[in-house]
């Protein structure tokens, strides 16, 4: 409007009072004259402000990245809990946002569905694509939930949590087998106490070594989702960044 030299003061208030109602006020003009003011709005999910508080119950920040303009992304933040905003920017001030929120060594994961999301998706340390979203998105990400509900980036990081403890257990006792048991199987301790292991028990001690950390590992196929998820035959409304609390 600004370029075709239309002049919006007559209605500035009328976009502030939608902007704060989280609806995003569109300017129509005909033969350079204001001819309508319409008001947009995205339903907000039921789910996402459950998803939200999960978030912040993991102690993570939630940032909310958006083209939409600034009143009306304040008032869907503060009707949601979000942290933080970041409003009116285009595709690359997206990759620009989600640097300035790692800055000291933070991590973020982005999450996002659309075409404009994919370069902030590639920069951001985990980026989480909405399943119900463009096929760039997905393309770009590094984790893809197979609903468009965001209860399932919870449930993606309870299951990633789960996962690195099981590594982490497998890898402690797959370590405590051979170091407790491979001196002993090289002979360390026969000069000393006449202690050594039969072949036949070193395979049988390193089988059950293996057995152990499978079946320790098969112990994920039962891990259950924090947060029921519902399928979803909507796009989300926005783009959640959860961020590592400080």
């Amino acid at each position: 409007m600004s370029r075709e030299g239309i002049n919006l003061d007559a209605v500035k208030s009328v976009g502030e009072t939608l902007g704060k109602e989280g609806k995003t006020p569109l300017f129509a003009a005909i033969d350079g004259q204001l001819a309508a003011v319409v008001a947009v709005s995205d339903p907000i999910k039921a789910s996402t402000a459950e998803a939200i508080g999960a978030l912040h119950d993991l102690g993570l920040k939630v940032a909310m990245i958006t083209g939409d303009n600034e009143a009306t992304a304040q008032a869907i933040a503060a009707k949601l809990g979000i942290d933080e905003v970041v409003a009116e920017v285009l595709p690359e001030g997206k990759v620009a946002a989600i640097q300035k929120l790692q800055a000291g060594g933070r991590k973020v994961a982005f999450v996002g569905d659309g075409i404009n999301d994919a370069p902030a998706l590639a920069r951001a340390d985990v980026g989480i694509a909405i399943g119900t979203g463009t096929d760039v998105a997905i393309e770009a990400a590094d984790v893809v939930l197979m609903s468009g509900d965001l209860r399932g980036v919870v449930n993606a990081l309870h299951v990633s949590q789960r996962t690195m403890r099981n590594i982490r257990q497998n890898l402690f006792w797959a370590f405590g087998y051979n170091a407790l048991l491979i001196p002993v199987a090289a002979g360390v301790f026969y000069p000393l106490a006449g202690l050594m292991l039969s072949p036949a028990l070193a395979a049988g001690a390193m089988a059950l070594s293996s057995v152990f950390v499978l079946s320790n590992a098969l112990r994920l196929r039962w891990v259950a989702p924090t947060l029921a998820e519902a399928p979803a035959d909507v796009r989300p409304n926005r783009s959640f960044v959860p961020t590592a609390a400080e």
